[in-house]
């Protein structure tokens, strides 16, 4: 319900091909304002490699920007040819055959949160994560001038990827070098809160791994083995990897070796067999990673990581057990974040919500009233925003994800037996003017509608987006049931998910849940600005888990009187957690 987020490093690969720009063409949008660039800050001297005098030079990029939609052009000097690679954290270009001008910036524009350049590589990093065709777009022109440029759109809205004007090939991995991470690893003072810079010596990719699927009850590698002959080794000091949100934390493992994982309130406990360890220890490691420590046991050693929050076997982590990258050593990779959270798919069993018994509705007034039907509880639910309200938009845009979330949920209430109205069931809005599109919204409980309850994802503005990830649900005085509604939401969906718990917020002024005349709450599902929260909310087995924990809520509040005609709120359950 606010916009933005922050994210970091890496990059793309590509070859260019050439098109053209007509005579006094530009390859600005007519009428964006610009943005100059003359703050990029040298890198210091002796980090990038030197290049022979007269070489060409790549870099000092012209940009402008309209609305979130950043473009960037580079010039192409004669005889350079370039490569581009999306990632998780921006859009990289490795060029040969010219110089790269040393350079770092903070923001360029709204898609582009920093600026890296130096040692044969050009980083543009992004508040979102890339896809090979999605959140950005290439091009490529020539000038009435006869100069080539290469055009960059970067935006959560923009796709295409590479156009027909570019030659050569996007790649999944870029290419690594010492003198690259030097640059790319450099402090940008004032930008990122501390140990959220990128570290280099991590030797696993930063994105979110895939989960191990021994077990798919649980979402994280509780236990395993390392293949191979037995072959006892000492356990060198970890790697750790830091990216915003998120770090990670790499074991090297001999063959032979095993480890079982064990949850807590203070963190991880990893027991290893098969290695020897010498006591150590560190702290202060990033701000998801409080301290690690080795301790030798008789049979190997314990790793303990103290977490900044609390992990479960479904929440707060995820690990998995890669194969060597070189020699016989495998990889136990921790991905530790508050705001890691269930994303294993649903069982056949658990696609489904238990049936709500149809209730007795009176017909007409006065005596006539005697005469009742069994009908099936009505529940009106509202997807937020919508049309040309696109919400929150970061990692994900809010009108899509709360469509998406508020089509399963109505599938597994009907599923039910409950007769679900959705307030809307596409990307429109109800009116032009915002305020009486909300209050058209609360409207829509009519005599007779159980429960109202909006569906929206939060954000938080780019200096604060580290610090907003997990669930939340508000509610409003509007009506006596309406905190047990909330609470029971809140419950359900935290349950299903293992999401961090924001809690209940009780809100004055949220019109649709103020304006609703009967029991109404407006859930969270997660921050589009945050970047691992936003991952979850492009996972769709994380929304399966969203829409069942709601619709869950629902089905409790129904069959326990929480509804516009229940009995007294008193008897309701109050399930609130603070």
């Amino acid at each position: 319900m606010k916009r933005t987020a922050i994210l970091l490093s890496s990059g793309l690969l590509f070859t260019v091909a050439t098109g053209s720009l007509a005579q006094g063409a530009t390859p600005f949008t007519p009428g964006a304002p610009g943005i100059s660039v003359p703050s990029l800050a040298p890198v210091t001297p002796g980090t990038v490699p030197a290049t022979p005098d007269g070489a060409a030079t790549f870099g000092n990029p012209r940009v402008s920007s309209q609305g979130s939609v950043t473009r960037v052009v580079f010039d192409l000097p004669s005889g350079v040819t370039y490569a581009l690679t999306p990632t998780f954290s921006g859009l990289r270009l490795d060029v040969q055959g010219a110089r790269v001008q040393p350079a770092i910036s903070a923001k360029l524009g709204a898609s582009v949160s920093e600026y890296r350049a130096g040692a044969g590589q050009a980083t543009l990093i992004t508040p979102y994560p890339l896809a090979p065709s999605d959140g950005w777009r290439a091009s490529e022109a020539t000038l009435a001038t006869g100069k080539r440029v290469l055009i960059l759109e970067l935006g959560p809205g923009v796709s295409g990827g590479a156009g027909t004007s570019v030659r050569g090939q996007v790649l999944t991995t870029a290419p690594t070098s010492a003198a690259a991470q030097t640059v790319l690893n450099a402090p940008l003072p004032g930008s990122l809160p501390p140990g959220d810079q990128v570290s280099g010596s991590v030797n696993v990719p930063l994105p979110a791994p895939t989960l191990d699927g021994s077990n798919p009850a649980q979402p994280s590698a509780l236990q395993g083995s390392v293949p191979g002959p037995a072959r006892p080794a000492a356990l060198g000091a970890p790697r750790i990897g830091k990216s915003p949100g998120q770090t990670r934390v790499v074991l090297d493992l001999p063959p032979g070796s095993s480890y079982r994982i064990a949850t807590g309130a203070v963190g991880l406990t990893i027991t290893l067999t098969g290695v020897s360890a010498a006591f150590q220890q560190a702290t202060g490691v990033s701000p998801e990673l409080r301290g690690w420590t080795y301790a030798p046991t008789a049979q190997g050693a314990t790793v303990t990581l103290s977490t900044a929050g609390r992990t479960t076997d479904r929440s707060g982590w995820r690990a998995q057990l890669l194969p060597p990258a070189s020699g016989d050593l495998s990889r136990l990779v921790l991905d530790l974040s508050p705001a890691l959270a269930d994303r294993t798919p649903l069982t056949g069993s658990q696609r489904a919500v238990q049936a709500v018994a149809p209730q007795f509705a009176a017909r007409g007034t006065g005596l006539l009233a005697l005469s009742a039907s069994l009908v099936k509880p009505r529940v009106v639910i509202d997807p937020g925003h919508g049309g040309k309200d696109p919400g929150a938009v970061g990692t994900v845009v809010e009108k899509q994800v709360t469509l998406d979330v508020a089509l399963r949920v109505r599938d597994l209430l009907s599923a039910a037996g409950v007769d679900v109205v959705l307030t809307r069931d596409s990307d429109r809005e109800l009116h032009p003017v915002k305020n009486t599109d909300l209050q058209m919204r609360a409207a829509m409980g009519t005599p007779g509608t159980a429960l109202f309850v909006s569906i929206h994802v939060n954000a938080m503005n780019a200096a604060s987006a580290l610090r907003g990830y997990g669930v939340e649900t508000w509610w409003n005085p509007n009506h006596a049931r309406s905190s047990a509604l909330a609470a029971l939401i809140q419950n359900s969906l935290v349950s299903q998910t293992g999401a961090f718990d924001q809690g209940l917020k009780n809100s004055q002024s949220l019109s649709v849940l103020r304006n609703s005349r009967i029991p109404a709450a407006l859930v969270e599902i997660g921050f589009t600005s945050h970047p691992v929260d936003g991952q979850n909310l492009q996972d769709s087995n994380y929304l399966d888990r969203v829409a069942l924990g709601i619709a869950q809520g629902i089905r409790e509040a129904l069959v326990n009187g929480v509804t516009a005609d229940g009995p007294a709120a008193e008897a309701a359950p109050t399930a609130a957690k603070r």
